[in-house]
C-alpha cells in the first residue's frame, strides 16, 4: 500500500508543476495584451503643467481615454488596445497635440509642451472667428476650473481599479483550470479502491485552487471604490454570486480536510464531513455562474 502511495507522488508533483506553469503562462500571456502610453506636460516656458487634462483618442475606433497630469506634469494611462492614437492637453488657452502609435506590451512615452493654441498647426486662424466663441463658457456660467475638469485623484483610482478588476477576471479564469480538475478527480477520491493516490491528488488540485482563488479574491477586495458608483445589472449579480462561491471557498477545504483524515483512518466519511461533496458542487457551481455575468452580455 504506502508502496504504490510512494510511487505516485512524483506523478503529483509533476502535475501541480504543469499546472503552475500554465497558470503564469496564461496571466503573462493575458498580461501582454495592451500597452501603456505615459509622459509630461509642460508649460510655453517649460515647466511642469499640473493638473492639464490628457485626452488620448483611438484613430480607427474614435475611443477617447482621458486622465490629468500630476504635480510634476506627468500622466499615465493604461490598458490601451494595440494601435494609432492622438493624445491632445489644454490648459487656459495653450494646447499640445501628438500621434503615437502602441504595440502590445511595450510601454511608451510621449512629451507634450504646451503653446498658444493660435500656433498650432490646426488651429483656426486668427481673422476667423472660432465656433461657438459668443457662446458663454462654463467658467462664464460660474463653474470652477476644478469643477470642470476630471479630479486627477479619481481619474487616477479609476484607472487603478480597472486594470485591477481586469487581473480579477482573468485569473477567476486561471481558477477554474484546477477547480474543474478537483471535482473530476473527487469521483475517486472518496473511494471504493483502498489506494490513497486519487485522494492526494484530489488534495493536491484542491490547494492549488484555494492559492488561485485567494489570489482573484485579493484583486477584487483591493480594488479601489469610486464614491457615487452605482452597483447594478450583471455585476450586481456578480457579486451576489460571490456571497456563495466566497464562503464555500472557506468551508470546501475544512469538510474536506475531515472527510479526508476519516479515509485515511480506515472510517467511512461521516458526520458534517459528508456535506463535502455537496458544498464543493455548489461553491464550483457559483463560481461559474459568476465568471459567465462578466464574460457573457446578456
Amino acid at each position: 500500500m504506502k508502496a504504490r502511495s510512494a510511487k505516485f507522488r512524483p506523478d503529483v508533483s509533476v502535475l501541480l508543476s504543469l499546472l503552475i506553469l500554465l497558470t503564469f503562462t496564461s496571466f503573462s500571456t493575458a498580461q501582454q495584451t495592451t500597452a501603456t502610453l505615459s509622459g509630461t506636460v509642460t508649460d510655453a516656458a517649460g515647466k511642469p503643467a499640473a493638473e492639464v487634462k490628457v485626452t488620448v483618442k483611438n484613430a480607427a475606433t474614435g475611443h477617447s481615454s482621458d486622465t490629468q497630469t500630476d504635480a510634476s506634469g506627468a500622466y499615465s494611462i493604461e490598458n490601451l488596445p494595440p494601435g494609432d492614437y492622438e493624445i491632445s492637453a489644454s490648459l487656459d488657452g495653450t494646447a499640445a497635440t501628438s500621434k503615437v502609435t502602441l504595440t502590445t506590451g511595450a510601454p511608451q512615452s510621449v512629451n507634450l509642451s504646451l503653446a498658444p493654441a493660435q500656433n498650432l498647426p490646426n488651429a483656426p486662424s486668427s481673422s476667423q472667428p472660432a465656433p461657438n466663441q459668443t457662446s458663454p463658457s462654463l467658467s462664464d456660467l460660474g463653474f470652477s476650473a476644478s469643477e470642470t475638469q476630471a479630479n486627477a485623484r479619481e481619474q487616477a483610482l479609476l484607472d487603478k481599479r480597472t486594470h485591477m478588476l481586469k487581473i480579477h477576471q482573468r485569473m477567476g479564469l486561471i481558477t477554474t483550470i484546477p477547480m474543474v480538475a478537483s471535482v473530476v478527480t473527487s469521483l475517486n477520491a472518496g473511494g471504493k479502491n483502498e489506494g490513497s493516490a486519487s485522494r492526494d491528488l484530489h488534495v493536491a488540485l484542491g490547494a492549488l485552487t484555494g492559492d488561485l482563488y485567494g489570489i482573484t479574491a485579493y484583486y477584487a477586495i483591493r480594488a479601489p471604490r469610486i464614491k457615487g458608483t452605482e452597483t447594478r445589472g450583471q455585476i450586481k449579480a456578480h457579486k451576489i454570486l460571490a456571497w456563495i462561491h466566497g464562503p464555500g471557498m472557506i468551508a470546501t477545504p475544512i469538510l474536506g480536510a475531515m472527510a479526508f483524515s476519516q479515509k485515511n483512518n480506515g472510517e467511512k466519511v461521516h458526520g458534517i464531513a459528508q456535506a463535502h461533496g455537496p458544498v464543493a458542487i455548489i461553491t464550483a457551481g457559483a463560481f461559474g455562474a459568476a465568471l459567465l455575468t462578466v464574460s457573457v452580455k446578456f
